[in-house]
């Protein structure tokens, strides 16, 4: 089933001319005329009365003949068509639809609550009429559906390292990716009825409740740990930097074993998480 267009009449003039008829009929029986005339004048005037149709602007009418699709139309303003012809009134104005939060496992198998907002139009009312019994709880289904294939395919997050993580797609980090790949998904299994998607995105992502303190805990851990590696590739560079200086500008002769304590005492420094208590060595390393 393909949209086609309907050409429709202005009913302006043909209102008017209803109008006149239906009255002009009824005054025609008063003033005495021929009942028989009379009611056909006003019947007829009903009749065009009866095609009279008024189209919003982002609206349009669905037009069936005795079980036969006709065309649709979108001309705005008052309009007229065949008076046998049944019409059924579309919206072509934008929607929004807020899904409910559901409950799903992620690709890892954890229970995760994910939920999406939806932004869709009609854009072929035959599909949309024909195609399917209702197009509007039709959306509503076939995005749940999307929404939980899309979480069934990916991981929350990444369990791997720093590197791993960003090579990796999860629902959490790859939030641009995922919401293209739900609007291309949408916009497949929503063609058949003629909708178009012209927005989807991940609205609410979140552990569920009963493992939610769990990650957490591995999150901050995973924090503990990325911080503790930059802290210490930091001080490894500075030490470095520290003994090619010393040894650059000859200022002191370092022997193995001094450097190593030198090493040792400035990863202590930098590496500690309070501010290190200075020991003045009166002595010497060697005994």
């Amino acid at each position: 089933m393909i949209e086609k267009e309907l050409r429709s009449m202005s009913g302006y003039l043909l209102f008017v001319i209803g109008l006149a008829l239906l009255f002009g009929g009824f005054v025609y029986v008063v003033n005495d005329g021929t009942p028989v005339t009379g009611i056909i004048i006003a019947i007829t005037g009903f009749i065009i009365l009866i095609g009279l149709t008024v189209i919003n602007p982002n609206e349009a009418v669905v037009t069936t003949f005795f079980g036969d699709y006709m065309g649709t139309m979108k001309q705005n303003g008052l309009r007229w068509v065949n008076p046998l012809f049944r019409r059924k009134k579309i919206s072509l104005r934008a929607r929004n639809l807020n899904g409910q939060k559901l409950k799903v496992n992620d690709k890892l198998g954890n229970p995760i609550e994910i939920a999406a907002v939806v932004v869709w139009r009609v854009g072929d009312t035959a599909k949309a009429s024909f195609e399917v019994d209702d197009y509007v709880k039709y959306v509503e289904i076939q995005s749940e559906a999307a929404v939980r294939h899309l979480a069934g395919i990916y991981a929350y997050d990444s369990m791997e390292d720093e590197e791993a993580s960003t090579q990796e797609v999860t629902l959490r980090d790859g939030s641009g990716k995922i919401n293209e790949m739900l609007e291309a998904e949408l916009t497949e299994r929503l063609s058949r009825a003629g909708i178009d998607v012209l927005e989807a995105r991940i609205s609410h992502l979140a552990y569920a409740p009963e493992i939610a303190g769990a990650m957490l805990q591995r999150q901050q851990a995973s924090a503990v740990v990325a911080a503790r590696r930059q802290i210490v590739n930091g001080a490894v560079g500075m030490v470095d930097m520290a003994l090619a200086m010393l040894s650059d500008k000859q200022i002191v002769e370092l022997d193995e074993e001094r450097k190593a304590a030198m090493v040792s005492n400035l990863l202590v420094v930098l590496c500690g998480e309070k501010a290190a208590t200075p020991i003045l060595n009166a002595g010497t390393l060697y005994p």
